[in-house]
This record gives structure tokens, sequence and C-alpha cells, in this order.
């Protein structure tokens, strides 16, 4: 199953030859390459300046200045988010305000994806088979909470958007190649152009990387590529394929004594099982942009998708009679999901600008189907048939937002979704829907400057794995998660291009949830899980994104400080089972930042850290997980052409935990623990032609 792996660096440099033919028209491109990425950029900052909530925009070419090899890189510094990997592949959890804390952390629910506004996330609502590459992004915005009505997503954690480069907001001939610790090994070679009224790019990538754990090795290689025609100045066409071939080892959790022991071994049952991952995808989508007029402009796409999952995840033994031996004891249970999946999506979206209103009308439909089954694990091969994978899941979200601008200073935001979806999973079938409405006001301090409050119902419901694993084994329905938040915040920006600048960008909310979805591991039947509703929880919390810039001895000497802070507070609200406890999984609190000193000549250097506060295995808040700090160094040097950065991470070599998996009550002997990577340095180039 899985297949050969290309070595980057022979990708990225073959890529170059039989590419470069393309980039004749590259030099004519340049000045129109800055021009439009600087029109999407400023787009994007209109649309979060009328978001009464927190909204994130990450530059894509930022991300060439450190190593990004992953979306835990990528979301580094944006507040609200715990995003981490157990052992620096893609494989990874991620909760935004508090969604996802439970034993199905696998699915990584409670987030839907986009990619050019088109639903990426299964029609379920899970991600469980991939999540995007990072550096595939211009752009990337990110939606938190209720604010991803601006993309009419129905989740507790909100929404993630992917903004694709094109030959017309990127170099239009580049090679990237990066390495470093654990065996990590990756390239990237890009090539299109523009000729008139057509353009087109194609991005060749792949990576190898050892892991920093035994048994934590990933190979990936893929390919992205786009094409437009501006069919007329107020109509364009844009067309995606993809393709993704990415294979990766699971280590498994660690107890409290092996992680003291060794942190960077594996436990022997996903050796015996060969716990991995090996996920094919295939991807093709349009999009058709109208702009009607001055006021008004009209876009709609399609996307369809194709997914390979081979994936042993299993292998509980017993002890063995004869003593100690290479199989560890008989094997009581185990688990092998061969199975394909099919996505078709779509998306409509109107704005209307009338006098004072701001209107955006949308609608997003997505139907997942899954076949295949659960097999015995044998050594990661195939043993005999346990049940089939037969799933369906369609959904519908239709929305309507105005932004109305009722004096220069204040706006006023109001709209509403409605959603509707259906799971048939193995007969199972369930019907939800809801109406979603939204209240906000957005003060306007200054040109730059803002406040702003909303409060919004939050609405998600549950996906096929939670529906499967449902503790009660009635067949009765899980509920769907439904709840009430506010919020309220500041952002804004001070300074001019000279001298001091600052910028902020800080939210609160509180969030109310009744049936919130959780669930645990089964103990009679470990790597499986039971889901239930909750009746009360709360999810709090503070988010800031803190930025400055100081001009030293002249402008061409600068010190840039960067903080994002984050402050959870995830709780049972007056459970009978659990009372007032936190939620798993997330930390009290999280800092992560930089100081960096910049040249006008392109020189940059600096240290980084990170604070993580205390964290829970279990519900009963019996295992607790320590805090930790770290530190660490990066700099570089960029040109117009070049961009070179070194890292180092971890500088003190401390061990830590990085994620965890969550139980009703975890022991101490529990295998629970993802260490964090040791002492680590990483060496990167980009080079524009």
């Amino acid at each position: 199953m899985r297949s050969q792996v290309i070595h980057p660096v022979a990708l990225a440099v073959s890529s170059i030859l039989l590419l470069a033919g393309g980039a004749s028209q590259a030099a004519d491109t340049i000045e129109e390459v800055v021009i439009t990425a600087q029109r999407i950029r400023e787009q994007l900052a209109a649309e979060q300046a009328l978001t009464p909530g927190g909204l994130t925009v990450i530059d894509g070419d930022d991300l060439y200045e450190r190593s990004v090899t992953n979306m835990t890189d990528m979301l580094r510094y944006v507040p609200g988010l715990w995003v981490e990997s157990g052992w620096g592949s893609d494989e990874l959890f991620f909760s935004s305000r508090g969604s996802n804390l439970d034993a199905t952390d696998y699915d990584k629910n409670g987030v839907k994806m986009f990619q050019d506004g088109l639903p990426i996330t299964t029609a379920d609502g899970n991600n469980h088979n991939r999540v995007l590459d990072p550096l595939s992004a211009r752009y990337a915005v990110i939606a938190r909470g209720a604010n991803a009505l601006t993309y009419g997503a129905s989740t507790l954690g909100g929404a993630f958007d992917f903004i694709s480069p094109t030959a017309r907001t990127t170099e239009p001939l580049s090679i990237y190649l990066t390495g470093g610790s654990y065996g990590l090994l990756s390239g990237r070679a890009t090539a299109g152009g523009v000729a008139d009224a057509f353009d087109g790019l194609v991005t060749f990538e792949a990576k190898e990387y050892d892991g920093f754990r035994d048994h934590s090795r990933q190979e990936r290689k893929g390919v992205y590529a786009n094409g437009g025609w501006h069919v007329s100045d107020a109509v364009s066409v844009r067309v995606y394929g993809a393709y993704l071939d990415n294979n990766e080892e699971l280590p498994r959790g660690l107890s409290r004594a092996q992680f003291v022991e060794n942190p960077d071994q594996v436990v022997a049952s996903a050796i015996t099982g060969d716990n991995r991952k090996d996920v094919q995808t295939a991807r093709a989508a349009f999009k058709t942009t109208w702009n009607i007029n001055a006021g008004s402009s009209l876009e709609f796409g399609a996307s369809y998708e194709e997914q390979s999952l081979y994936h042993p995840i299993v292998d509980i033994r017993g002890p063995d009679p004869d003593g100690a031996g290479p199989l560890l004891g008989p094997q009581f249970f185990s688990l092998l999901i061969d199975t394909d999946h099919e996505t078709r999506a779509g998306m409509v979206r109107y704005r209307l600008k009338a006098g004072d209103h701001d209107f955006v009308a949308g609608l997003n439909y997505s139907v997942t189907d899954v076949e295949g089954g659960n097999y015995q694990n044998i050594f990661g091969q195939r043993g005999f048939f346990m049940f089939a994978s037969d799933e369906h899941s369609d959904n519908v979200e239709a929305y309507l937002i105005d932004r109305w601008a009722l004096t220069d200073s204040w706006t006023l935001v109001y709209g509403a979704q409605f959603a509707d979806t259906r799971r048939d999973v193995g007969g199972t079938k369930g019907d939800y829907s809801a109406f979603n409405p939204r209240l906000g006001v957005i003060y306007s301090l200054s040109d730059s400057n803002e406040l702003f409050a909303s409060v919004s119902k939050l609405y998600e419901p549950p996906t096929s794995f939670e529906l499967v694993d449902d503790r009660t084994g009635t067949g009765q329905l899980l509920d769907p998660m439904k709840g009430v938040v506010g919020e309220i915040g500041i952002r804004g920006s001070t300074g001019s291009r000279q001298g001091t600048r600052w910028q902020w960008d800080v939210s609160a909310y509180y969030a109310a949830i009744d049936d919130e979805i959780l669930s645990i591991d089964d103990p009679a039947a470990p790597g499986t899980s039971l889901s239930a509703n909750v009746d009360s929880t709360i999810h709090a919390g503070i988010e800031a994104l803190l930025g400055a810039s100081f001009a030293i001895r002249g402008e061409s000497h600068r010190l840039e400080p960067l903080v994002s802070l984050t402050i959870n507070e995830f709780s049972f609200d007056s459970d009978g089972n659990y009372g007032n406890n936190d939620l798993p999984a997330a930390p009290r609190y999280a800092v992560r930042g930089e100081l960096i000193y910049r040249h006008a000549g392109g020189l940059y250097a600096g240290p980084t850290f990170d604070l993580v506060g205390k964290r829970y295995a279990d519900f009963v808040n019996t295992y607790e997980v320590g805090s930790y700090e770290l530190i660490g160094l990066r700099g570089g040097f960029s040109t117009g052409r070049w961009e070179v950065f070194a890292e180092l991470r971890n500088l003190l070599d401390k061990k830590y935990v990085a994620m965890l998996n969550v139980r009703d009550r975890a022991n101490e002997d529990a295998e629970v623990l993802f260490p964090g990577a040791r002492r680590s340095a990483y060496l990167g180039a980009r080079f524009a032609f």
C-alpha cells in the first residue's frame, strides 16, 4: 500500500528543469504579482474590520522566514488555538476555543476547513484523513468560533480558509529547500506564468522525516496546480487540481514512567501493529467570479475529492504465557481500517453593497460517502474482515449577513445561518437542522482602530465517528451541540511606516454550551471511544496578538516584538459526574512570542519563547500534566530573490509533553503522553528566479 517517495531534492531540481521553459514571461509579471497580492491582502483586512470578533489573517510569504513543516508551525502565533504534533509530522491535534477536547480528537472536528472558499472538511464535520499543507497557502484566514459565519460554517471552533497562490499573486518560478534535525528534508518547486488573459501555476513538493520518536517516520509527496482565465474585465474562472500521497507512522502515547525513562521510545503495540496512516488524495475544483458592477459580485464553484485510507491502528496483546517474546503474548483485539472516501462540495456567495448596507449571502453544500471495512490487524496487514464501513453524510449551510453602517463610526452586523445535515452510518440515521442568528456591533475609534462586540448562537451536529461510538449503545441519536457565545474586543494599529508602530488584536469571549459531545476511551476496548452528550459546559477565554516595531538609531535598525496570548477557561458546569472540573487536553494558558532585530539590508535575528500552562489528561482531573517553558532562536537574510533562514528550537533541551490522549480517569500507568521535540536545528532557503 505504501508507494515509493521521490527524494525531495531530486524532485525539486527536476521540477525546475522541466518547468523552466514556462517562465519566459516571468519578469513581465513581477509588478502585477505585487499589486495583485497586495489587493487581496487589503480585501482580507477589510473583511476582518467588518467582523465583530476574533479573525486572524496569515500572509504565506511570512512563513518562509522560519521552519514551517506542518500546520502546528503555521498557526503558532494565532491566539485562541491549541495546535500540536506529537512527533513532528502532519498528524496533529488542534482545538479552537475548546473544540475537540476528548478521546475522539483524531477526527479533528470543531473546525471547518476551506480552500479558496470551497469546503475541504467532510460533510459529517471531521478532518480525519488530512489537513491542508501550510506552504500551499498564499493567505490563510482563521475565523474563530461564531465568527465563522463569514463562511457559513456551523462549528464550535470556527473556520480556516486557505487561499491558493496563483501566477498573479506569487513569484512565477521559485525553489524552496529545507532540512534539519530528525532526518527532515523537504523540497518544493514552483513554476508558472501569465499570458494575456490566462495564467497557470504548478508546485511539486516532497518531504522525508524520520521523526523525533521511534516509529514516527513520514514520507509525503504532492502536486498542486491552478489555472485562470480572465474571460473579461468582470468575469474570471479558475480551476484547481491536487494530488497528495502521505504516509506516516504512529508511535502512540507513553506512560509517565516511559516518558521519564526515554521520551523518544515507542510502545510495543505500535510496532507489533505497525500503527500508521497511509492516505492518497486527489482533488479537482473550479471557481467563477463575476463582478457584476461596482456594488455587487457573485462567486460560485464546486469540488470533487477522493481519498484512500489504509490505517493499521490497534494491536492489544495479553501476557505471553511462555515469557517475554517478540509477539508480547496473544492478540486480544486489533483494528485495521481500509476505506475509500468521496466528497463532492459546492458553494455560492453573493455580495451586494447598497447604500449603507453591505450584504453577503451564501450557500455551502457537501456530500461524503465512505466505503470499505474494518479488519483484524496482523502486523500491519489485513486479517479477517470484521465489519463494513458504509457511511453517507450531506450538509447544507445557508447564510445571510448585513453590515449596516449606521453612522461614520457605528456599524451594525447582523445575520443568521440555517444548517441542515443528514447522517447515515451503518444504518444509524440522523437528521439535524438549526437556525443560528448573530448580532454584533463595531465602533470605529479611528481609521485603523475599532471596538467590537457580538452575541451569537453556536451549533455543531455530531460526526460519524461520534454516532458510531455512542456510549449508551441504545441506538438513540446523539443531540447536536448548541449554545450562546458573547464576545467583546479591540483591534487596531498606530504609527506610520516611519518611527514606532504598534498593532493589537484582543478578544474576550464566554460561551455557555448545552449537549456538548464528549467521548472517553472505552476501557473494555482501548483504542476505541464512547461518546455522549454532556448537559452543560463553559468555554471562555482571552485571546491577544500584540506586536510592535521600534526604530533604533535611525530607520535602518528595528526591533520587532510579537506576542500571542491565549487564556482558557473550559469546564463542566455543575455536571452530575464531573461537577465544575476542567475539560482536559487544552492548557490554562499559552504564551508564544519572539523578539526580532531587523536591518534594512535584509538581516533578521532574535529569540523565541513558549510558556504553556498545566493540563489534565482526564475528565476527573486526577492526571495533571505540568506547565513548561521553552526558548529558541531564529534568524535569516532576505533580498529581492533570496530568503535564507536558520532556526534553533528548545535550546535548553527540556523534556515536555506536546499533546496527550484523554481518558475518563487516567491512571499513572496510562499511556497518554506524547513528548515534544528536544533540542533541534533547521535550515532553509527559497530562491525566486
